[in-house]
């Protein structure tokens, strides 16, 4: 009985350690082939997104364009077509847009599978301004853009001398997109020689010293109030704490 004993525990033994070694097996082959599948699986994505012509770029869409039209974004952006659509480097498009004055801010993104999508946003005139005997938009930011045949109504011009500085331009700007629309439609034109020496001079022939465009907003409150309170060829708000009327141009000194 012994004997009979001992060869049942072996026997057991033996049969549980086949099945250890049967299901070692099983897991060490659906390792390999999960690890398989996923070798597989990343080497089909890797080509289907770096070389399949399915995820190349095909065509390039604009939004946003106005003056600007979605041929000369595109000529601008020079997206390279056929190319693939992950591999693009989206801040050298937005760079080359950037490059068309009359852009102010660019979007570049993957549309996917095969597109680019560019959405523009184009600088707004807030006057204009004679350079070299052309009219030019001027935004608010004093940046020149855009072309005119003729200044448009309704944007007030921007005169300047031949050697006006750049920085001069801002200020001028500043001072026009600080007006209220009420105001801004009484100004024929904004003269500027420096940065502190901006100057309005309104349809009806009076003249407003403006200083620099430092405290604009105050500025046009408080010449909305001279306006109306008094009629004079001068007004001064250079200081708009402590502004001028003057009655008598001769005694004004220059305006």
């Amino acid at each position: 009985m012994a004997d009979r004993s001992s060869t049942d525990t072996f026997e057991r033994t033996r049969r549980r350690f086949a099945r250890r070694q049967r299901a070692g097996r099983r897991r060490r082959w659906l390792t390999a082939l999960v690890v398989a599948v996923a070798l597989a699986l990343v080497v089909g994505v890797t080509w289907l997104v770096f070389f399949s012509e399915r995820l190349a770029v095909q065509g390039v869409e604009v939004r946003g364009t106005e003056s600007l039209s979605a041929g000369e974004v595109r000529s601008a952006a020079d997206v390279p077509t056929g190319e693939p659509l992950a591999t693009l480097d989206l801040a050298a498009i937005e760079a080359r847009i950037e490059t068309l004055a009359a852009v102010r801010e660019v979007d570049v993104s993957r549309q996917w599978p095969d597109s680019v999508l560019v959405v523009v946003q184009e600088r707004v005139p807030v006057a204009v301004v004679s350079i070299g005997g052309e009219f030019r938009g001027l935004d608010a930011e004093g940046v020149v853009f855009d072309r005119f045949r003729r200044a448009p109504a309704g944007l007030p011009r921007v005169e300047v001398t031949a050697d006006v500085a750049d920085d001069a331009l801002v200020e001028a700007a500043a001072v026009v997109a600080a007006l209220p629309a009420d105001l801004a439609a009484r100004v024929d034109h904004v003269e500027v020689r420096t940065v502190d020496q901006v100057t309005l001079e309104l349809r009806d022939g009076r003249t407003v010293r403006w200083g620099s465009a430092e405290d604009s907003e105050q500025k046009a409150e408080v010449l909305a109030g001279l306006l109306e309170a008094q009629q004079a060829p001068i007004y001064d708000v250079s200081a708009p704490g402590q502004p001028t009327v003057c009655t008598q141009p001769a005694v004004c000194g220059d305006s």
